[in-house]
């Protein structure tokens, strides 16, 4: 793996403490849960279950998204977990896919995503900010969160110009999708969300297995094309004019509601006939251990220190133990 660290990430659902309880074991660097209230519980109570159930693995939130809480209740919740889980929480924040999309809103400008970095790295250090013309701080009394300056590493979840300007000028490192736009050794910290499924000696991209490994991230794919305008990309696929012109036949107000169902988790009866294993080796990193191996390779020569390996399926203790194989 050389100089690679790696981490692990899910959605904050009903087996997440268990599911982290096993990467802890295997050594995996990081648990990295995601935040999309309309989705998935509650992302800071779960990082206070793992907080109590963990005690080596890394835990952190990616991505949080400016919008879904004030930058004071957010820094109240970062320091509560660090108090909990010292030296093990680092967050990251963007502009918002899921978190925002779901509920029908288009990503924040990263002016707005930076001014609230800016000020969220502020309230952490013990500062006092202004918002709304007023003056904010955490004056908890002692014990009850961490004592200021809170030390969480904030990384900016960015992967175009402007959002790697932002990170390069605010955070701890940067989060990215692939590595398009990253440039060696402009960051010390680059972390990469990767999806996809290892094959078994032999085993067919089409296998049932694969489908339900593989087959969510896929889905996350296609469902940001389409909000990204790139419809036609999905038009073309097999079964793609139809699921485009019943998605498009919903009214709008509630599309999005339908679009990005079970997102990250289950693929869906209306997406079942966009997933082809073909897809699935394109858009994912779904390949054989020599072929996940090299991939990984290629990311740490382009400057990435960090894989975020997002397991799915109903055999995650599979997917964690055969990504971890393959990387070694």
């Amino acid at each position: 793996m050389s100089d690679l660290s790696l981490s692990c990430s899910f959605p904050p659902g009903p087996d997440v403490v268990e599911h982290v309880k096993h990467a802890e074991v295997l050594g995996y660097e990081r648990a990295w849960l995601y935040d999309s209230p309309a989705l998935y519980p509650d992302v800071w109570i779960s990082m206070a279950d793992l907080a109590r159930e963990t005690s080596t693995i890394g835990i952190g939130v990616a991505v949080l998204v400016p919008n879904l809480r004030s930058v004071v209740t957010q820094a109240a919740a970062v320091a509560t977990v660090a108090q909990r889980a010292p030296g093990r929480v680092a967050i990251a924040v963007g502009t918002g896919f899921t978190g925002r999309m779901v509920m029908g809103q288009k990503p924040l400008s990263w002016k707005t995503t930076g001014e609230y970095v800016t000020q969220l790295k502020a309230l952490l250090a013990g500062d006092e900010v202004v918002v709304k013309g007023k003056a904010q701080a955490l004056i908890h009394p002692p014990g009850f969160v961490a004592e200021r300056p809170v030390d969480v590493p904030v990384l900016v979840a960015a992967n175009g110009p402007k959002g790697l300007a932002v990170a390069h000028e605010l955070g701890d490192g940067v989060m990215v999708l692939g590595s398009l736009g990253v440039v060696p050794d402009q960051f010390d910290w680059v972390a990469t969300f990767t999806y996809g499924t290892v094959l078994d000696d032999g085993e067919a991209l089409d296998s049932d297995r694969v489908f339900d490994a593989a087959g969510p991230a896929l889905t996350a794919v296609l469902h940001g094309a389409y909000e990204g305008g790139a419809g036609s990309m999905v038009e073309g696929l097999p079964g793609g004019q139809e699921w485009l012109a019943e998605l498009e036949a919903m009214p709008e107000e509630r599309r999005h509601l339908v679009l990005h169902a079970e997102h990250l988790y289950r693929v869906t009866e209306r997406d079942r006939t966009l997933v082809t294993g073909e897809m699935l080796q394109a858009f994912t990193w779904t390949g054989t251990p020599a072929e996940v191996k090299a991939r990984a390779d290629a990311f740490a020569e382009q400057g990435g220190t960090e894989i975020v390996y997002a397991a799915h399926g109903p055999d995650v203790p599979r997917e964690l133990e055969a990504f971890q194989d393959a990387l070694r």
